[in-house]
């Protein structure tokens, strides 16, 4: 389930927000995106800063809703394969979008992607948390464990 948001201007015209509280029904990386392709989309690439403030938008007004949402990270459709790691490539050139998009825009926090293990990306949406070196841990990206739930 999830809620979908559409718009007419824009070059994908509907989004879908998926937030689950109930910590048993979050996913994995690769559950989400089949859960996407299944649902005839794919998991998002964020093109522009433009984009990623439309995102961002989106996510406040779901919290402004009353539903309760709380601290939650999301999947995006950035990630690296291990087998990458293996080139003379720095880090964070690795990372690819999901659906094919070469988009070069990144919104990455502090000191990340911090790669080793973690090769997939998550929106951080964590407002109960104290703010790091970064700020708030709030809609900027940071790699994380394909396996984690969110």
């Amino acid at each position: 389930s999830g809620q979908k948001v559409c718009y007419g201007d824009l070059k994908r015209s509907c989004y879908k927000l998926a937030y689950f509280q109930d910590l048993s029904r979050r996913v994995g990386f690769e559950e989400a995106r089949q859960a996407c392709e299944i649902d005839g989309g794919a998991l998002l690439s964020l093109e522009s800063e433009a984009e990623q403030q439309l995102i961002e938008n989106m996510l406040q007004n779901l919290t402004k809703s009353g539903s309760g949402i709380s601290d939650g990270d999301f999947w995006i459709g950035l990630w690296r394969s291990g087998n990458e790691l293996a080139t003379s490539s720095p880090c964070p050139n690795l990372y690819k979008w999901a659906d094919g998009s070469i988009s070069p825009f990144r919104n990455w926090y502090t000191d990340e992607p911090s790669c080793g293990s973690e090769a997939c990306v998550v929106m951080y949406h964590q407002p109960t948390a104290n703010p790091g070196l970064g700020g708030p841990y709030l809609y900027q990206w940071n790699d994380d464990r394909c396996n984690m739930k969110h």
